[in-house]
């Protein structure tokens, strides 16, 4: 069965479309340019607030000047003798020392009848000394006792200021008058030339600063008869008839602010091409929005007769699918013959993986039980070896008739087997992995015990001990077990080390305590680790001694019992040469050592 062939697209209707969508554009336009006036208004605002804030912050800088300056004492004994030559140049010399230090355009002092008596610019060609400004409007009311602001333009040197002008003298006595001339110039300079266009307006509405000089000194509305007469009588304006400020309306977005301080309204104009600009821009994103649409419009009519196209392909392709469905199932079937044959390999190598883990869980629980009878033959040794010389020396001591020599022997015994029986319980806690609270124990005595027990063998060995211990006891949290099994093994290390060596032999220890703790040091004069031993001499069975002199477990049972202290074991080698041990302790409160947990049995 045969279909007839799709009608293809009239693009004489897309246009008609066009058309009838094209005025969806105006209100898109009302949009833009509503946005982006109020965009631009609300950036004008803040421009408009900094240029105000910079203003004000210039006028008050020297607002309270005049007042400040009025009570020097040079200015008011120049005006009690304005006659005097020094005193008018003391003055002028401090006019021009503090206009310098302040930044202002010009000071001077006026007589009561508006004769200027000193003034900043005395040494200049354009100085004020000698000229009346009595018709000057700050003049006429600081003389009546008022602080007051005036602008206008410098009759003398022509430029823009600000004059602040301040009596001098008590209500009702005025003395004389000074006056400080602030430069505006510099503020219109901040302004910068950017799009945006600045004015401020005086209460004439007289544009006195703007950022285009063609507009200063425009008159922004007309003005009166009265205010004519005002601008000829105080002349703030290099002209008494200021022309006509022209602006479009329609051309500029206008935002002002009143400064009630001075009576000037500072106003911002922003030209309206600023809006009209991104709103063109709007529209023809718009425009082209519109313009793809149709396109899309288009492209989709064309797409639907590919479509009816391919349905018909697709029927043929479908036929032959299903012909490589049936060809791909008889692979897959074959395929998954041999996938069973290898999940029944794989599950053979999970047992076997089995069998192996067991072997390894059995091997490990022998090496540990190794590990702890090696540990238990390393700890024992040393108090089996002083139990053996306690005994000999009380055989002879029998034989001499030397009985309460003999019965400390015996004493010294049981007590070394209660260590053993300590150490054994330490080390059955340590394989169970239980944990003691370090408790308080005095620092000097555990030393002093693990010195007797190695006692003997170092006088046999000639080696010399130099304590550097301080006579008050320091007091460190660990445990009387522990501590006295880390000294031992210690010293019998350095022992070990020492035997090596021909004489002389010594043995150095020294003890030192800060905020962070007791900091113990052990050195001896001995051949000192090889780099080797100071990389593994913490790991279990390592060792440098032969099979018979040692196991390789002291260094590793002391590093694992410091740690479960809280302190840290430092091995190093002495500059001078020789092995340096370092024990970091934390300190304890000090007082009577209590009973240990570890040394205490059922």
């Amino acid at each position: 069965m045969t279909t007839a062939p799709p009608r293809r697209p009239r693009w004489r209707s897309l246009i008609l479309l066009a058309l009838l969508l094209a005025p969806l554009l105006w209100p898109l336009q009302q949009l833009a340019e509503r946005y982006y006036s109020t965009q631009l208004a609300e950036q004008n605002r803040q421009t408009l607030d900094l240029y105000v804030a910079n203003l004000l912050g210039t006028l008050r800088r020297f607002e309270v000047l005049p007042a400040i300056l009025g009570g020097l004492p040079a200015l008011r004994d120049l005006l009690s003798e304005p006659a005097d030559p020094a005193r008018v140049d003391a003055a002028n010399r401090l006019l021009t020392e503090v206009r310098g230090a302040t930044g202002a355009d010009v000071m001077y002092l006026l007589a009561p009848s508006g004769l200027t008596l000193a003034s900043s610019n005395w040494d200049q060609p354009d100085s004020f000394v000698g000229l009346n400004f009595s018709f000057r409007p700050y003049f006429q009311e600081a003389l009546s006792g008022r602080l007051t602001g005036f602008f206008g333009l410098g009759t003398t040197s022509g430029r823009r200021g600000y004059y602040y002008a301040a009596p001098i003298g008590e209500p009702g006595h005025v003395l004389g008058i000074l006056v400080v001339k602030v430069n505006l110039d510099d503020a219109e300079k901040l302004w910068g030339n950017t799009p945006e266009q600045v004015l401020v307006t005086d209460g004439h509405g007289v544009v006195i600063l703007t950022s285009r000089a063609d507009w200063r000194f425009r008159a922004s509305r007309p003005l009166s008869a009265e205010e004519h007469r005002r601008i000829a009588a105080e002349q703030p304006y290099p002209t008494l008839d200021p022309l006509p400020l022209a602006l479009d309306a329609n051309a500029w977005l206008i935002q002002s602010r009143e400064l009630a301080e001075t009576g000037w309204t500072v106003s911002i104009l922003a030209p309206h091409r600023l809006v009209d600009r991104p709103v063109r821009t709007a529209v023809a994103i718009g425009g082209a929005a519109l313009l793809v649409l149709l396109l899309l419009l288009g492209l989709l009519l064309q797409r639907r007769r590919h479509y009816l196209e391919r349905i018909a392909l697709d029927a043929q392709a479908r036929r032959e699918l299903e012909l490589r469905v049936l060809e791909r199932t008889r692979d897959l079937e074959t395929l998954n013959s041999r996938l069973k044959e290898e999940v029944l390999e794989r599950e053979q190598a999970q047992q076997e993986l089995i069998r192996a883990q067991d072997e390894l869980v059995q091997a490990g629980k022998l090496s540990a039980l190794g590990t702890m009878s090696a540990s238990i033959s390393h700890e024992l040794n040393q108090p089996l070896a002083a139990i053996r010389s306690y005994a000999q020396n009380g055989e002879v001591l029998l034989d001499h008739g030397r009985v309460e020599e003999a019965r400390g022997n015996l004493r010294s015994i049981g007590e070394l087997t209660g260590r053993m029986a300590s150490i054994i319980a330490h080390l059955r806690a340590f394989a169970r992995r239980d944990h003691h609270a370090p408790e308080r124990v005095a620092l000097q005595p555990a030393i002093d015990d693990a010195l007797a027990l190695l006692a003997k063998r170092r006088r046999a060995l000639d080696v010399e001990l130099i304590r550097d211990l301080p006579e008050a006891t320091f007091w460190v949290q660990a445990g009387e077990t522990r501590l006295r099994q880390v000294l031992g093994n210690l010293l019998a290390n350095a022992l070990d080390a020492l035997s090596e060596k021909a004489p002389p032999r010594r043995i150095w220890i020294s003890a030192s305590q800060d905020e962070e703790g007791v900091r113990l040091t052990l050195r001896d004069n001995g051949p000192g680790f090889s780099a080797e031993a100071l990389v593994h001499a913490r790991e279990p069975f390592f060792t440098t001694k032969t099979s018979t002199q040692g196991l390789g477990l002291g260094l590793a049972i002391c590093d694992t019992l410091m740690r479960a202290l809280g302190g840290e074991l430092l091995l190093d080698n002495h500059p001078e040469g020789g092995a340096l041990l370092t024990l970091r302790l934390r300190n304890a409160e000090p007082g009577a050592a209590l009973p240990s947990p570890e040394d205490t049995f059922a």
